[in-house]
């Protein structure tokens, strides 16, 4: 029986970030180094796949610092931590490796040195996320105001309007950060911003490579976890820019194959934390049902790599 064709078209770049591959590697490197179990205090990142693999070679996540033995090293997420976690530890004299993404680590040095100059920061990011948890845990209660939406900004009660910062979560998107950029800087003209945008390189990247497929297809189909924002985000760029059927799958077996029936052009990307083999999975899926011809279309070229821990480099 011939197969109908259909044509994907696949965003790039998609997939692993540099701050993801340097997070992986480091839980990786802590088993070989100290030998199971490693703690890891939260997903490590927020992909099921990723996790299960390194819960397999003797990692064990949890959600609390008390959940750990002393005795044994913990890691800390690539999304960051409270200034609390790694003094809690310190006090009880763990080994502990923090995998925060430098890029995340950034926006934490930012708040600390406008903190140090007397200013009250204002942070862009979704309440809940580990990683707005750990940013606003950088500085005392009370100094940094969380925003998600332009409405929040118009009610926003700061200590002095004109002595001000924001900084952002790193994974949100890129449009919708920009309306509410704009309606603080209306509404309180002397606040002062970052001096590189603190929305990644990998977020933006994979924004823009969706907003280059949405218009071309009927339906598109981002891989990555419920728990993920930047996977979540590039659902809503895709719907933003044209694509009215946009969904997100952990792998291969959610796709809903009824939803996009007749279909003959579909979208596929994957969000900062989801490995190569889970898209491959995605592609391998089509094939099965329809004759598939691959188009990649590529916005932009990453080479960015960050070094592990010294102590994970150091031999024993």
């Amino acid at each position: 029986m011939t197969k109908p064709a259909l044509t994907l078209y696949l965003a790039a770049p998609n997939g692993f970030c540099a701050g993801v591959d340097r997070a992986i590697k480091i839980v990786e490197m802590a088993i070989e180094k100290w030998g199971p179990p490693i703690y890891v205090r939260h997903e490590i990142v927020h992909n099921k796949f990723v996790v299960d693999g390194l819960r397999a070679k003797g990692a064990i996540f949890v959600e609390d610092l008390d959940e750990v033995p002393d005795d044994r090293p913990v890691i800390f997420s690539a999304h960051g931590v409270a200034k609390a976690v790694p003094a809690e530890a310190s006090r009880r004299e763990m080994v502990y490796v923090d995998a925060t993404c430098p890029l995340v680590s950034k926006v934490h040095i930012e708040a600390e040195r406008h903190h140090q100059n007397g200013l009250q920061m204002v942070m862009i990011g979704h309440a809940g996320h580990p990683e707005t948890i750990g940013t606003m845990g950088q500085l005392p209660e009370g100094e940094v105001l969380l925003v998600e939406t332009t409405d929040d900004v118009a009610t926003l009660t700061p200590r002095d309007p004109e002595q001000l910062a924001y900084i952002t979560q790193t994974t949100l998107s890129v449009d919708d950060t920009a309306a509410v950029v704009k309606a603080l800087r209306t509404r309180f003209p002397k606040i002062i911003g970052p001096h590189k945008e603190d929305i990644c390189y990998a977020t933006t990247n994979r924004q823009e490579a969706v907003k280059a497929v949405a218009p071309k297809v009927d339906a598109l189909l981002v891989i990555g976890a419920p728990n993920s924002s930047n996977s979540r985000r590039l659902v809503e760029v895709a719907r933003a820019n044209g694509c009215a059927y946009a969904m997100l799958v952990q792998r291969a077996t959610e796709i809903d194959w009824r939803a996009i029936d007749g279909i003959r052009t579909v979208g596929l990307t994957a969000g900062a934390s989801a490995p190569q083999v889970l898209v491959d999975e995605v592609i391998d899926a089509f094939r099965d049902r329809f004759d598939v011809t691959v188009e990649r279309v590529e916005t932009a070229q990453e080479n960015v790599e960050f070094k592990v821990p010294r102590v994970l480099r150091e031999t024993a």
